[in-house]
């Protein structure tokens, strides 16, 4: 069996991670995976599990990208592929579009992810088409069939995004290497109470939250500090001034620490005291939440999405309502002195065998019919 995924590029996040997975759990199974995005530094991690790239910018919110399908379609079919995996709207665009110029005997199946907490409308729609569409999470499922009515339940397989218990466990700790460059780095962390929000720099992750959040927590007499450990974007750069113009009037210039995009996430949540999520949009998933569960970090979030399906199983008292910060600054505030463990070990359907395992039954059922 040979799959084929579509995605708009490799850079960074956890749609890029999903892919890679499934790329390795295709590969060791015995099967062909081919990835075609608009490339990026992830692209040695897809070929570092055997599977092959291919450099399109099938990602692109533009109009010249319809020009793609043409190229696509010879790819498709050059290439052969049993079942195309759509992780995005506009790859899923192309995707469809390039299947419909082929003869009906050599299209693939279609298979889409709905990754995201996509705003309700015709272009989003494109990701309820094909043979079968994969929810990340019981309330993505849930979104499908209530803003997407024509949608039938049986085609919606929900397969949460998993985490590698063999790289995400409890008893894992950095190297002494590591923790003396980090201490060097950042050395305003020490003796400080800190507050770790991984999540890129964009309006809805909810670092603004952060000020009022710090600020309660100090009032409190807690040295509290935030890591935010995320990419700044070229067009979130004017984002980022907001953020640093709002800690300053607050009095917090020296009680926030930018990492930028790092390649050491897991060390960094194991060196920092907290996790938070802390979107204002509902997380489709919450993958990064998921890794810092399993490393059995004390996590919280705000309870939309997947986000708070993963906290009822494993940390239930880190559900905060959705941008409450009093109420997160009052769970931080009690973890201080007390911080709690998560229940583990981490059990199905988060585990990465667990994901792979069910992509791959979904692509060999795809492909019978």
């Amino acid at each position: 069996m040979k799959v084929m995924h579509l995605l708009p590029s490799l850079t960074s996040g956890g749609v890029e991670q999903v892919v890679v997975e499934l790329c390795e759990g295709l590969i060791n199974g015995g099967d062909e995976s081919i990835v075609v995005s608009g490339g990026g530094p992830m692209v040695a991690d897809i070929e570092k599990t055997g599977a092959r790239h291919v450099t399109l910018p099938v990602g692109k919110k533009s109009i010249r990208s319809l020009f793609l399908t043409g190229k696509l379609a010879k790819l498709i079919e050059q290439e052969r592929p049993d079942v195309i995996n759509l992780h995005s709207r506009v790859p899923a665009w192309l995707g469809h579009w390039a299947c419909k110029k082929l003869p009906e005997h050599i299209r693939p199946k279609v298979v889409s992810t709905f990754h995201g907490y996509y705003s309700v409308n015709g272009y989003s729609a494109i990701m309820t088409r094909g043979e079968k569409v994969v929810a990340v999470s019981n309330f993505i499922r849930e979104h499908i069939l209530e803003c997407y009515p024509t949608t039938p339940a049986e085609k919606i397989v929900v397969i949460p995004n998993s985490v590698d218990t063999t790289v995400h466990y409890p008893e894992y700790r950095p190297s002494a290497e590591w923790y003396e460059k980090w201490h060097a780095d950042f050395p305003e962390l020490k003796g400080k109470y800190v507050i770790c929000l991984p999540a890129r720099v964009t309006r809805h992750k909810g670092a603004a939250h952060l000020a009022p959040i710090l600020v309660e927590l100090k009032k409190r007499g807690i040295p509290a500090h935030a890591v935010i450990l995320g990419e700044v974007k070229k067009d979130k750069m004017a984002f980022k001034e907001e953020l640093v113009s709002l800690f300053e009037k607050e009095g917090l210039s020296g009680d926030v620490t930018w990492t930028g995009l790092r390649r050491d996430v897991r060390d960094i949540m194991v060196a920092c005291d907290v996790i938070v999520s802390l979107n204002l949009l509902p997380e489709a998933f919450g993958k990064t939440t998921l890794e810092a569960l399993a490393l059995g970090r004390p996590t919280a979030g705000y309870e939309a999405g997947g986000v708070g399906e993963q906290l009822d199983d494993y940390l239930p008292e880190g559900k905060v309502p959705t941008g409450d910060t009093t109420a997160m600054a009052n769970v931080l505030a009690n973890w201080y002195k007390n911080p709690p463990t998560p229940k583990m070990p981490l059990q199905a359907p988060y585990r990465r065998k667990d994901m792979t395992d069910a992509y791959i039954a979904l692509y060999r059922e795809v492909c019978k019919r």
